[in-house]
C-alpha cells in the first residue's frame, strides 16, 4: 500500500527547506555552471530490501520539476549490490542540490525494510507476525511504518488515538489490571480494540477474566511465553515484546504467539548504503 502523495510531498518539502538553509547550495553554485546538464544513477551499494523510492523520486521532482526521473524498481524489491534504483537527468545543479536529502530518506527506509525482512525470514513457517511499534523518529512515523510494510512486516498502532494499549504505568495509576480494563471499556466504542501489557501469569489470568482483546506479554522468556499462550488458548491475541533480537526471535515465534513487536525496527536501524553515481554522460 503506497503512501498518499500529500504525506510524501509535505515531508520532502520540509526536509529540503532544512537543507537549503538560506536558500542556496553554496558549493554546487560555485562549481557547476547554471546551464550544465547531468545524468546520475542511484544504486544500491549492498544487498537489502528497497523502500522509499517514491520519496526519493519526489525529492528530485520537488526540487526541480523539469528533472527527468526514471524508476527501475518498486518498493519491496530485493536489492543486490550495484543494482540501479533511479536515473535522474537534467540540470546538474538541481540533481546535486537534492542528492543528500533523497539519499537520507531512501537509505534510512531501506535499512528499516531490510531489517524487517530479516526478522520475517527468521520466523518463516511459524504463525507469528513481525510488527513495529510507536518507537519512531518524530515526524517520520508514517514513512517508517511504510518501510516496515515494504519489508514484509505489519504495523502496530499509529498513535495514542489508534486503539487502547494499557501499559504498566496505566495499571499502576488506575489501581490494578481489573480496574484498568473496566475503565477502558467505559470510555471505548465497540469498534476499538483494547490491549493490556502484563508482566506475570497472575496478571494474565486476571486480564483474561475480563475478556481482553489482546495481551502484550512483556519481556517473557520462551518457557513463560509458551505457558501464557496455553492459558490464552485463543481467547485473545498474544503479542510478545521486549528485547527481541534476530538471535532470539525464532524461539519466541515457536511459542505460538500471534505477534512479535520490535521497537528496533525503527528506533535503532542502520541505514542501507545507497549512492548516487555519475551516469556516464557528464563532462
Amino acid at each position: 500500500m503506497k503512501l498518499p502523495q500529500i504525506i510524501i510531498d509535505d515531508l520532502v518539502r520540509r526536509a529540503l527547506l532544512e537543507d537549503l538553509g538560506h536558500g542556496h547550495d553554496s558549493t554546487t553554485q560555485a562549481l557547476i555552471p547554471e546551464g550544465q546538464r547531468g545524468k546520475m544513477v542511484m544504486r544500491a551499494r549492498e544487498d537489502g530490501c528497497l523502500a522509499g523510492i517514491d520519496i526519493a523520486a519526489a525529492t528530485f521532482r520537488i526540487f526541480d520539476p523539469e528533472l527527468k526521473i526514471t524508476r527501475h524498481l518498486e518498493d519491496g524489491c530485493v536489492l543486490s549490490k550495484n543494482r540501479e534504483i533511479l536515473t535522474i537527468e537534467g540540470a546538474a545543479q538541481s540533481i546535486l542540490g537534492a542528492e543528500r536529502t533523497a539519499l537520507n530518506f531512501i537509505s534510512h527506509l531501506c535499512g528499516i525494510a531490510t531489517l524487517t525482512q530479516n526478522y520475517v525470514q527468521e520466523i518463516r513457517g511459524t504463525k507469528a507476525t513481525i510488527a513495529c511499534t510507536r518507537k519512531t523518529l518524530p515526524g517520520l512515523r508514517a514513512v517508517q511504518k511504510y518501510a516496515v510494510r515494504a519489508g514484509g512486516g505489519k504495523n502496530h498502532r499509529f498513535g495514542l488515538d489508534d486503539g487502547l494499549l494499557i501499559k504498566d504505568n496505566h495499571i499502576a495509576l488506575a489501581g490494578g489490571v481489573a480496574r484498568a480494563i473496566q475503565r477502558a471499556r467505559l470510555h471505548t466504542g465497540h469498534m476499538v480494540k483494547i490491549e493490556i501489557e502484563i508482566d506475570t501469569l497472575d496478571q494474565l489470568e486476571e486480564a483474561l477474566a475480563h475478556k481482553i482483546d489482546a495481551v502484550l506479554l512483556d519481556n517473557m522468556k520462551p518457557d513463560h511465553l509458551r505457558e501464557a499462550v496455553q492459558m490464552i488458548d485463543g481467547r485473545a491475541l498474544a503479542e510478545a515484546s521486549g528485547n527481541v533480537t534476530l538471535q532470539t526471535v525464532r524461539a519466541i515465534a515457536e511459542t505460538g504467539v500471534d505477534i512479535i513487536s520490535i521497537g528496533a525496527l525503527t528506533h535503532s536501524v542502520t541505514a542501507l548504503d545507497i549512492g548516487l553515481d555519475d551516469g556516464g554522460q557528464n563532462p
